[in-house]
């Protein structure tokens, strides 16, 4: 049966698109002009005559950074710094997820009260670099994974969806012989995959977009990861390596700009169903 639209509801769908383009258009604008300001001649960019299309084409900023070693150090630094977290924040909440959403865990509530308050309250800076300090993991790879390893919202959307799995396949588990440990790996897990792929998904981007950890923890020029390389270059007009030379300075920065966020770019794409999915059904269900 065919529903005829009334003028309203033509206005509203009409004012829906154009601001839908809109909205596109405002996403997408700084993203082209950060790879085609990255491809200009960097007198173009510096005088601002770019402005969408890029102009007197050129990849010398690229071929400057890819001959930086300073620029893969950087880059191998951050991958394995993110690996890393993500690995270990997902084991680290799930096996703390799991038992607090059962019931018959002893001091549950009390449990929870405690993670929740410390969405409210934590220690602080510099009791944080304290403690990393005394733990003697400093310009470690550990200072920038383990204060950071759990987050607390992250183990409430686990936890609520860990309490949405039916029972009975866990009951079923369990009565073939399955220990608790046997059933969040062989049964809780591989039907968690949304959740796991939105907090990896979160981790990652965080991880990968951090620099202010690296800049309190790391002494060693050698442990810097990406985000500090870029840092420099943006905030404070470092030159890399290539010193002195500020003749490619301004196509530089959006070149390292499009470097660093090539990669979430690339990932996002292939997850983005776990993504949705994972996020609707983590917020809604409990």
């Amino acid at each position: 049966m065919k529903i005829k639209s009334t003028v309203g509801s033509r206005i509203f769908d009409t004012f829906n698109i154009l601001f839908m383009l809109v909205l596109i258009c405002v996403m997408v604008y700084p993203m082209v002009y950060v790879l085609s300001a990255s491809i200009s001649d960097n007198a173009q960019v510096a005088s601002g005559k770019v402005l969408l299309l890029p102009k007197d084409v050129t990849l010398v900023a690229y071929e400057q950074l890819v001959k930086n070693p300073d620029l893969w150090v950087s880059y191998w630094n951050t991958i394995r710094y993110t690996a890393v977290h993500v690995v270990l924040t997902l084991i680290a909440t799930a096996a703390m997820a799991y038992p607090l959403a059962k019931k018959w865990l002893p001091g549950r509530r009390l449990i929870l009260v405690l993670c929740a308050f410390t969405l409210l309250f934590s220690g602080g800076m510099i009791p944080t670099f304290l403690v990393v300090q005394k733990l003697g993991i400093l310009n470690t790879i550990w200072a920038i994974v383990l204060p950071t390893m759990i987050s607390t919202w992250y183990l409430f959307i686990m936890r609520t969806f860990f309490e949405a799995l039916p029972e009975e396949l866990e009951d079923a588990a369990t009565i073939d012989g399955c220990s608790s440990f046997q059933v969040l790996l062989r049964i809780v897990i591989p039907l968690s995959m949304p959740v796991m792929a939105t907090i990896g998904l979160f981790t990652a981007v965080n991880q990968w977009n951090a620099f202010f950890d690296a800049l309190i923890y790391m002494n060693d020029r050698s442990m810097y990861p990406l985000q500090i390389m870029l840092r420099n270059i943006l905030v404070a007009g470092s030159t890399i390596q290539a010193e002195g030379d500020l003749s490619l300075m301004q196509t530089m920065k959006y070149a390292i700009i499009i470097i660093a966020t090539l990669p979430i770019l690339c990932v996002y794409p292939f997850i983005q169903k776990y993504f949705v999915q994972g996020t609707m059904i983590g917020g809604i269900k409990g």
